[in-house]
């Protein structure tokens, strides 16, 4: 074959450091659009960014050439530093070390940026951490939830 096609989507869901609620609506949109740039900055697609104060869903369609755990180094990286050179009195902003990264058929798109659309609606319901741990046995991912958020 002369060209390689993919669809590769992954819905990642990560927190700041320490789940702080520090992600205030008052720069949340900059912020998700700073991220969308970093993607198209990398040859990667953000089809939907949202989130709460204190995590994010991003669903980022890869292309071959990235691997899950550079696209979200790339996003995580540059975000952390925009907030930190952007935000004022925002302190030394992070992000939590580990993340989610669930694949995503392509059937399951809508679905998938519905959700992320509605996250206030979702946590109005269950926390961060019922969410998270939902979406890891959903995936059939089996973990000790003592050593999730550490």
């Amino acid at each position: 074959m002369a060209k390689t096609y993919s669809s590769i989507y992954i819905h990642y869901v990560f927190s700041t450091k320490n789940s702080d609620p520090l992600i205030a609506e008052t720069f949340r949109d900059r912020l998700w659009s700073f991220m969308g740039g970093i993607a198209r900055d990398n040859c990667m697609m953000a089809t939907r960014i949202g989130g709460m104060e204190d995590h994010v869903h991003l669903l980022l369609s890869l292309p071959t050439t990235i691997s899950i755990a550079k696209g979200i180094q790339l996003i995580e990286g540059g975000s952390s530093a925009w907030v930190n050179e952007n935000i004022p009195g925002m302190g030394t902003f992070g992000w939590q070390e580990g993340y989610g990264a669930f694949s995503v058929s392509i059937s399951h798109l809508p679905e998938t940026i519905a959700y992320i659309d509605n996250q206030a609606k979702h946590h109005r319901e269950r926390s961060f951490q019922e969410e998270y741990l939902g979406f890891l046995k959903k995936h059939g991912i089996h973990c000790d939830e003592r050593y999730v958020w550490d």
